[in-house]
């Protein structure tokens, strides 16, 4: 493994989450805050020179080679690890959140994009601080290591190991042949629909902030925002169509996108996990919209139908937006809620979770040896979009799939070892691996997760970095085949 050259790409990666802050610092003095502002200024000042350092002490390493797959996966891991011990100091500085754990907390669970949140009171902030806590967010939807690949192509073919390593999903589609091409695209695409739902969200009664900082949280499927009671906050319908709508684009693959940009309606509608990913949206939606009429939680079908919409969308792309407490559901609905925090979205999308494309796999697989038992010398093929699926794949994704559960019973276990509940300890657990935000219990949609003692914060937030690097990323480097040359 070279590690010189992981230092050196660190480096540039640490480089680019210090600026984006001197930019936040930027918009605290637009937004009248020159003491926040000065926190900012002094964060940046205070990173940039060891930042500096390693960056021209390592430079020669980038003339020698490129990064290889080791190198790939521990980059990814580090800079994950090093954005949120760097994001964290404004918050500590400004005063916002004095302990460091929390802080870290705070700006893991931002840049994962999972939601969780230890703040009681949100609204009091200042808009500075705020606007921090929603960019990183916005940064870490698509990816600050895909960010840095888009920015810097002198990281070569390496730049594919890095994508590998961050992208969700168990694949990854190069939309071009070169990968600083298909990273430019990707983030291309991201802020187009940025500025897109900003504008119909201020077109919708919300001013720039508001409308900014909520369409950082939508689109990176994060769900931080700037109002104690979310998104319930506004009462207009359309500001809640709006956001269910750019949820739902956010949770599918963004390479479909570039599918219809260039023309290729025929294969964008052919993509086997959209067409799941949408079809359990809205049954869900539409079982939940017609539970909450017959029970009389909201009058209309309408409502119900917007209500259960936002909600589906906000689980299933694990954003964990809320409009109402949906802990106070009929039992039915909040069943179907906790169904969705296993499915998540689309690989290749910002969203959390499984990914609906290993379990549309897994439940083909199980169909294909139902058929099988019938008839033992049939071959069946696994496919995916009219393509056969390799069985290294299909291996993969079972490995994934028996470590992601192993990982919520680990995390379970050691919740609830802090003396809570079975419901709490297991939605916590949920709720932080699949990078949801909100859980049942004592993490309902109403609540947040600062009763937590400070060892169960640094475990939650490992969590919250495992799931955003889909598992594999991270535990391979825990093992000794790793180290051995």
């Amino acid at each position: 493994m070279n590690m010189k050259l992981v230092m050196h790409v660190l480096s540039l990666i640490v480089g680019i989450v210090v600026v984006f802050m001197l930019m936040t610092g930027g918009i605290a003095l637009i937004c009248g805050e020159p003491g926040v502002a000065l926190v900012f200024l002094k964060t940046f000042l205070y990173t940039l020179p060891p930042i500096l350092v390693v960056y021209f002490v390592t430079r020669s390493s980038r003339k020698k080679s490129v990064l290889g797959t080791k190198d790939g996966f521990m980059l990814v891991s580090l800079a994950w690890l090093f954005a949120s011990a760097v994001g964290a100091l404004p918050y500590v500085m400004s005063g916002a959140i004095p302990s460091y754990t929390e802080a870290f907390f705070e700006t893991m669970s931002g840049f994962t994009t999972t939601g969780a949140s230890i703040l009681t009171a949100i609204e009091p902030l200042p808009r500075g601080i705020l606007f921090w806590r929603s960019l990183t967010h916005w940064l870490g939807g698509m990816g600050i290591v895909v960010l840095t690949v888009a920015l810097l192509p002198i990281l070569g073919v390496g730049g594919l190991q890095l994508l590998k390593a961050e992208a969700p999903g168990p694949s990854v589609d190069k939309i071009t042949p070169k990968i600083t091409e298909t990273a430019k695209i990707l983030w291309a695409i991201y802020a187009g629909m940025t500025v897109l739902e900003t504008a119909l969200l201020m077109a919708g009664g919300m001013d720039w902030f508001d409308a900014l900082t909520h369409t950082f949280g939508t689109l990176a499927t994060g769900g931080f925002s700037t109002m104690n009671s979310s998104v319930g906050a506004y009462e207009s319908p359309f500001v809640h169509n709006v956001i269910t709508t750019f949820m739902v684009m956010a949770g599918l693959n963004f390479a479909l996108y570039y599918r219809l940009l260039i023309g290729d309606i025929k294969n964008f509608w052919k993509d086997t996990e959209m067409k799941v990913y949408l079809s359990i949206f809205f049954l869900i939606s539409l079982l939940m919209a017609l539970n909450l009429q017959i029970s009389g939680t909201y009058e209309g079908f309408n409502t119900s139908f917007r209500f259960s919409a936002f909600q589906a969308a906000s689980i299933i792309t694990t954003t964990g937006f809320a409009t109402a407490d949906f802990a106070q559901w009929p039992e039915f609905s909040q069943n179907l809620l906790f169904f969705l925090m296993f499915v998540g979205g689309c690989a290749g999308s910002t969203g959390g979770g499984m990914k609906v494309v290993r379990l549309t796999m897994l439940t083909k697989v199980g169909l294909n040896e139902m058929k099988r038992f019938i008839h033992p010398k049939g071959i069946f093929p696994l496919r995916i979009n009219g393509e056969v699926v390799k069985k290294d794949i299909v291996y993969s994704i079972a490995g994934f799939v028996m470590l992601y559960l192993f990982i919520l019973l680990l995390v379970t276990l050691a919740v609830s070892f802090g003396g809570h509940d079975i419901i709490t300890s297991f939605t916590t657990a949920l709720a932080t691996l699949g990078n949801i935000g909100p859980g049942f219990g004592k993490v309902g949609p109403a609540m947040n997760y600062h009763f937590y003692s400070v060892p169960i914060k640094w475990i939650l937030s490992f969590a919250m970095m495992l799931g955003r690097l889909e598992i594999y990323t991270v535990l391979v480097i825990l093992t000794p085949h790793f180290w051995k040359k």
